[in-house]
């Protein structure tokens, strides 16, 4: 397997299809930045020359942002949502869909598994 960026990118993948396996680069950058790196045809990675291995790694980390500087680079603008106390950061804080969704059904996922209300003013006779 070849190593680009810290990720082992599969040997039997084209090389467009192999690239996205790294963090914060999608199928239109992966054509992108094989472009420029000047890889023609769309080889399988095992097919590939060591220069031309290189010439991909020095463009992916020339010209893109990705796997831990882009995570913490996330985390940071979530923090700093967070910290000047904007709706959205506080939508983050409690674990609640940010961008407007509504929550009286769905978000699930969001926020976990249903609990039973038990039923109140029961009365005995």
């Amino acid at each position: 397997m070849a190593i680009v960026s810290g990720v082992n990118i599969p040997d039997n993948k084209r090389v467009e299809t192999a690239v996205t396996r790294i963090f914060g680069i999608g199928p239109t950058q992966a054509v992108d930045v094989v472009s420029k790196s000047g890889i023609e045809g769309n080889p399988r990675v095992r097919d590939l020359s060591e220069e031309e291995l290189n010439r991909l790694r020095e463009t992916i980390d020339r010209e893109k942002v990705v796997e831990g500087d882009l995570r913490r680079e996330i985390n940071q603008n979530i923090r700093r949502l967070i910290d000047i106390g904007c709706y959205r950061g506080l939508r983050h804080r409690r674990g609640l869909p940010v961008r407007g969704q509504r929550t009286k059904t769905n978000a699930r996922a969001k926020r976990g598994k249903k609990i039973a209300v038990s039923r109140r003013n029961v009365t005995t006779r």
